[in-house]
This record gives C-alpha cells, sequence and structure tokens, in this order.
C-alpha cells in the first residue's frame, strides 16, 4: 500500500465510483488509500477481486456489486495479505475466499501485525480492531494457477505470480477484448510501489514479467492502487524495481 498517512477514517463515502474495463468487468478505487477493488461477473457468478480496507467498505462494496452482478457475490480473490486490501472479506459472507499459497497464515498469525499497520496508516482503531478479529481465512490457496467458470463463457484466471510485494501475490486476469490483469500491489501507478518487511524484492522484477506473460500488449493492467496502465508501464516499473533492487535482469 502507498506510505502516505491520511486522517483517521471508519466510514466510507456513500456511493462508490465505478470503472468499465469490459464487458462484464469493472473497478473502483475506494478512498483514502486509492485502493482497487474490482468485479468479474458471468450468468452464474459473480467475483470480487480484493474487499477493502475495513468492515464498513466492504458492506458498501459488497451492496454496490449486488447491484451491479444482479446477484450476491459468491467468489472473493485477495490479491495479497495487506489490511487494505483484505479487512473488508468478512463482509462477504459464504463467498469462497481465494488466496496465494501461504497468505492462510498470514492470515491465522499475523493479524494483529495487520490491525497495527492499519492504526499505523491512519485507520480508525475501532474499526481495525474489528476487522482484525473478524477477518476471513482464505479457504483455498493457489499454488499455481486456477480456472474459476463464471458461466455464459466468462471465466476468471487466478495465478500465484509471486514473490515480489509480499511473499504471497495473486493475480486475476480476465480473457476477453481486451485481456484484464488485476495485479494487486505488485503495481503501483498513485506512488512508487511500496516495499514494506514482508517484500522479496529480489524477486518483484520477475513477478512482473510473469503478469506481462499472461495479458499482451492490449491488455488492462489494473494497479492495486491508481490509474490503469498498459505493458510499457509494467515493463518501465519492473525496470526501475530491478535497478532500485539491484536485481539483474
Amino acid at each position: 500500500m502507498t506510505a502516505a498517512r491520511e486522517e483517521p477514517r471508519e466510514e466510507p463515502p456513500e456511493e462508490l465510483e465505478w470503472e468499465r474495463l469490459a464487458d462484464g468487468v469493472g473497478r473502483c478505487r475506494l478512498p483514502v488509500w486509492d485502493c482497487t477493488a474490482g468485479l468479474v461477473v458471468g450468468a452464474d457468478a459473480a467475483l470480487m477481486v480484493d474487499a477493502g480496507s475495513s468492515r464498513a467498505e466492504g458492506a458498501l462494496l459488497r451492496a454496490r456489486a449486488r447491484e451491479l452482478s444482479g446477484g450476491r457475490v459468491t467468489l472473493l480473490a485477495l490479491t495479497h495479505p495487506h489490511f487494505d486490501h483484505v479487512f473488508g472479506a468478512a463482509e462477504f459472507s459464504g463467498a469462497e475466499v481465494f488466496a496465494a499459497a501461504g497468505a492462510a497464515a498470514v492470515f491465522i498469525g499475523g493479524r494483529e501485525e495487520l490491525r497495527a499497520d492499519a492504526v499505523r496508516h491512519g485507520l480508525d482503531a475501532r474499526a481495525a480492531r474489528d476487522a482484525a478479529d473478524a477477518l476471513v481465512r482464505p479457504g483455498r490457496e493457489v499454488d499455481d494457477r486456477l480456472t474459476l467458470p463464471l458461466g455464459g463463457g466468462r471465466e476468471a484466471l487466478l495465478v500465484n505470480v509471486g514473490p515480489g510485494h509480499t511473499a504471497h501475490d495473486l493475480a486475476v486476469v480476465v480473457p476477453g477484448e481486451p485481456p484484464v490483469v488485476f495485479c494487486g500491489d505488485l503495481v503501483e501507478e498513485s506512488g512508487a510501489p511500496q516495499a514494506g518487511p514482508d517484500a522479496v524484492p529480489s524477486r518483484w522484477p520477475a513477478a512482473l514479467d510473469r503478469l506481462l506473460a499472461l495479458g499482451d500488449e492490449d491488455a488492462l493492467y489494473v494497479p492495486g492502487h491508481g490509474a490503469v496502465v498498459d505493458a510499457a508501464f509494467v515493463r518501465a516499473q519492473r525496470d526501475a524495481l530491478a535497478a532500485r533492487f539491484g536485481v539483474s535482469r
């Protein structure tokens, strides 16, 4: 997530602006930390990508996703175990939750660290405690890749592309015209990519190579924070990270 600290905030706004990326695929940029949440809608199922930074934000996402999809979100993919992407997950009751292999250990043993990180970055202490106590453990971890059929010919591909930004980075690829790649915080547009103590800098550029291989020159790459970017932006960020961390390519 971004390093900038904001004033404590618990309640999200009443409305969220959704950006259409392709047929049945959209996303919104959540307030305060400019964190992306995505939605992929098929004829039989709807998949949410990330869940917001608090239970209040998760509830708002759930309600808006229901309006947009015409039904309940039954699938939730968490791109990485940072509070601004996972603390709303408890609001998606009954949804099957996916994450990269090994992420569940963070949800079990690292919830106090996630709570403290949320408070350090400005989340209201009560909201942080509530979200940490209710944190949903992923029910299914992705070792390599997993295809989720959503109905009507639509599918989403979950790919374990990390480590990089964390040790457990999951990408969500939606084939189509154009393909859409949800990158999590492996890619950031609204600021420089953040490398916290759980980052794996030596392998981050290789993770971006894997992202580029999943899309193509026409793909839309959706960063964890900021505006949608293209393949050229991802390549440039890969090269910048390789130089920043002294990684030979």
